[in-house]
């Protein structure tokens, strides 16, 4: 072998079953208005923000909180969770690698990674909302860190990271499929746990959801300007 070559191993693949993923520029840019408007709104402290209190009332109502579904409904807001997330997405990337020499996959989720945390918690230090439960009638406060929801955004961007690779390899049907439902239904299910649970306000579940779209767009497009145009970067991709 070449010193310096692209070690290429050629694997059996699955068709696409399920789109890639990558989201159209035109709901990257609605996504991008959701969350601006909405912030603005929210800071002139208008008709979103009595939608959040109404909300909030009616689900501190049911008093979830404090009944023997709070563990499964708990287990649902994992599905955002950064931990989980993770865990699944070191298997994805660890088996690309050692079966494809894929690299490729571990850039991406890095830099989604690394976006995701900048953008978000740079938008939650920076308006410094506080969650339903905190104490007092505060609405922005300095330990204010409830908006957007994290676990929504890293829903909507990591399992969409995790669905786009298991397409582009060609991994089995079923493993591409069942990225596509959490990559769609997870942030759903994700925010309205978090809502139910009165942990969010619904609009932070909302504009995490806008935040994830946004750059979910930012890295299929950084991708496709930087890292996917390293030659090394082809290495275990599937033959067309």
């Amino acid at each position: 072998m070449t010193r310096g070559a692209v070690r290429v191993i050629d694997a059996p693949r699955a068709a696409p079953v399920v789109p890639v993923g990558r989201p159209p520029w035109w709901l990257v840019v609605a996504a991008l208005l959701v969350g601006v408007l909405l912030s603005a709104d929210l800071l002139a402290h208008g008709p979103s923000e009595r939608l959040d209190l109404r909300v909030s009332e009616i689900v501190s109502d049911w008093g979830l909180r404090d009944t023997t579904g709070y563990p499964a409904v708990w287990v649902v807001t994992q599905i955002g969770g950064r931990v989980t997330i993770l865990v699944v997405l070191a298997v994805l990337i660890g088996y690309l690698f050692w079966r494809r020499g894929a690299w490729l996959p571990a850039a991406r989720v890095l830099l989604a990674l690394g976006l995701l945390t900048a953008g978000v918690y740079a938008i939650k230090h920076g308006l410094g909302r506080t969650a339903p439960a905190f104490p007092g009638s505060y609405f922005f406060h300095s330990d204010g860190v409830s908006f957007p929801s994290g676990h929504v955004a890293n829903a909507v961007l990591m399992w969409g990271v995790a669905r786009w690779q298991a397409v582009e390899y060609g991994l089995p049907a079923a493993v591409q499929r069942t990225f596509w439902w959490l990559s769609v239904v997870g942030p759903v299910a994700t925010g309205v746990a978090m809502v139910s649970l009165d942990f969010h306000w619904i609009t932070d579940a909302v504009v995490g959801a806008a935040v994830g779209i946004v750059l979910l767009g930012v890295v299929h497009a950084l991708d496709e300007m930087v890292l996917s145009r390293w030659v090394r970067a082809r290495a275990g991709r599937p033959r067309s």
